[in-house]
């Protein structure tokens, strides 16, 4: 038994990354068995609370990174410091995940599920996250460690996908015309309304009178939220591997911030509009990780401490401008300042 739990995997002992998504289900057995099992809208004080735990839990752990690398307990696939490519990432996904929320709000919104049932959506979604990302990184982390020159392709398309936020406008999508909406209401029967915070349901099939599975839109709804997260994830893993191939730091970083975006959704949706300008400083990020692919290749390696100040400082200041430049404006639902 010991020596199984000492197996390598994707460079790390199995029970590294068994401890870890054992965090991971605790945290959210605890949060949907415990603290919402009850069907109750999230206010946005409790929003902020859970959140501010969360991320708690995400430095403590980023911490334990940062001094099992120091101690020689922990080394990286690639040589890079663990806790310095750990915060880098987590940072980047935290920040990239504030565009998740504007378009989650939106498939909320078409399927007119009420705040009281989103919650749970969203908790269940972390749990298709958690996989569908692990099967992300791992096949990146196989393509990088056979190809090398695929971090090249990382590099282009992340300055590409940089770029094309600075110049090309938003566009709000339009659920009702998603791919997924329609391949689902076309092969699933589905009920017109919701039943509370149930997935599916048995209900008369209305040609045959039989008892038989319907899905609910709040179904089609925590689909369509983890379709768009996968679309995410598109620019924020490439992201991570930009500052380390280690495939656990990876790993860890994403999910992490993940982890409390579902809390911090609530506090957020209301006024989401405001952080406009956070796009802008996204979009450099992007530019200067990928830029940094080619840096560490051709030139040298860029000290990590470098890509994290940088990383930082984008960040925050694209918080704090977009705050300013709107302060004007009111928050969602509120009508006020």
């Amino acid at each position: 038994m010991i020596d199984l739990l000492s197996y390598a995997f994707l460079g790390k002992p199995l029970w590294m990354w068994g401890a870890f998504l054992a965090v991971i289900v605790t945290l959210m057995a605890f949060d949907l068995g415990v603290l919402h099992r009850d069907e109750k809208e999230l206010g946005v004080a409790e929003s902020l609370w859970l959140s501010a735990f969360y991320i708690s839990v995400a430095m403590a752990f980023g911490g334990y990174i940062w001094w099992s690398y120091e101690t020689g307990r922990l080394i990286t696939e690639d040589g890079t410091h663990a806790g310095i490519a750990y915060f880098t990432g987590f940072f980047i996904e935290k920040a990239l995940s504030i565009d998740n929320v504007f378009v989650i709000s939106l498939i909320f919104g078409f399927f007119a599920i009420p705040p009281k049932y989103q919650y749970r959506a969203l908790v269940w979604g972390i749990l298709a996250v958690i996989i569908l990302r692990g099967i992300m990184i791992a096949l990146g982390a196989a393509l990088v460690q056979q190809y090398s020159w695929v971090l090249y392709i990382f590099g282009a398309f992340l300055v590409a996908t940089g770029i094309k936020m600075l110049v090309v406008p938003e566009a709000d999508p339009d659920v009702s015309k998603n791919p997924v909406v329609r391949f689902l209401r076309k092969r699933m029967r589905v009920t017109e309304q919701l039943h509370g915070q149930k997935f599916f349901v048995r209900q008369p099939d209305p040609a045959t009178g039989k008892m038989v599975s319907f899905a609910t839109p709040l179904f089609l709804a925590l689909i369509v939220i983890n379709v768009a997260d996968l679309i995410f994830a598109v620019d924020s893993v490439p992201a991570i591997f930009a500052i380390t191939t280690d495939t656990f730091i990876v790993y860890t970083a994403n999910i992490m911030a993940i982890l409390g975006l579902r809390a911090l959704y609530f506090a957020l949706a209301a006024m989401v509009h405001r952080f406009h300008y956070l796009k802008y400083a996204l979009a450099m990020i992007l530019v200067f990780i990928g830029l940094k692919i080619f840096w560490n290749e051709l030139v040298g390696k860029l000290n990590p401490a470098i890509s994290l100040g940088v990383t930082l400082a984008l960040i925050a200041g694209g918080i704090i401008y977009s705050l300013w430049k709107t302060r004007d404006e009111p928050t969602a639902g509120t009508g006020k300042a």
